[in-house]
């Protein structure tokens, strides 16, 4: 089956709305390519403007974090009711840096992405490894676990629509990125995993991204792996380099 890639951008913090606006405006021409969906996830304060700057073009705007509650006390959290009444399809969950800086568990990102579901919004769902795990040969089973509590309770028609993202820890904002061989083996693996626990068809439509220091130099290589479906794009999503990793094919 042939799977649409999608290439994703995530900010993180940065961009004011109307530096998100400037960019947007910047990228709008540079990102023209129907074989890709692109999206980029933006800080919560840029979604609306940057919806409007997108409009008429193929970028969609998507959401970097997302709480598992519609309402209540939960100050500085931003709910799914919130995101789809912003026009929000697709948003972030699970990010390394949500799990190590914001204490995120496997247990709270499998909270979210049963409630982004449940909402309509497609959760793209890290997972990813630290150096120390991938140096004592743990990656693929400690990817696995991290695969298999976020899925918990998860229909197969909905993990077919879902998108996942594989980040080594050690690759994000280094520099350094996984070679093309490694992050082909470990999406591979990743979709093994999504076949045992569903079965072939949904692990065949399932989309998973690599993400980690991806830049326009690797990304034709990467995106030309089997198992690859498109990036999560860290810096490079914040300039006009963006375009030449949508347009990788070109």
């Amino acid at each position: 089956m042939a799977r649409k890639k999608i290439i994703a951008g995530n900010w993180k913090m940065n961009m004011t709305p109307s530096q998100a606006v400037e960019l947007i405006d910047t990228l709008k021409p540079l990102v023209g390519n129907e074989d890709v969906d692109v999206l980029l996830c933006v800080p919560a304060i840029d979604i609306i403007p940057a919806m409007e700057a997108a409009k008429g073009s193929n970028i969609m705007i998507g959401a970097e974090n997302m709480y598992f509650e519609e309402k209540g006390a939960f100050t500085g959290e931003i709910s799914p009711l919130m995101l789809v009444d912003a026009g929000v399809k697709y948003v972030i969950i699970g990010h390394s840096e949500r799990r190590e800086y914001f204490a995120e568990t496997d247990e709270t990102v499998n909270k979210k992405v049963l409630k982004a579901f449940e909402h309509g919004i497609t959760p793209i769902i890290c997972c990813g490894e630290t150096l120390t795990q991938r140096e004592q040969g743990v990656t693929i089973d400690f990817i696995r676990q991290q695969i298999k509590i976020a899925f918990l309770n998860v229909t197969a028609a909905q993990a077919a629509s879902a998108v996942i993202a594989y980040e080594p820890i050690w690759a994000i904002g280094t520099g350094k990125v996984a070679t093309t061989e490694q992050a082909q083996e470990v999406c591979k693996a990743i979709r093994e995993c999504i076949g045992e626990i569903y079965d072939e068809a949904t692990a065949d439509a399932i989309r998973i991204q690599y993400g980690g220091s991806v830049s326009a130099s690797s990304a034709p290589e990467l995106f030309a792996q089997p198992d690859i479906d498109g990036g999560l794009v860290g810096g490079a999503s914040l300039k006009a380099d963006f375009g030449r990793i949508v347009c990788y094919n070109k």
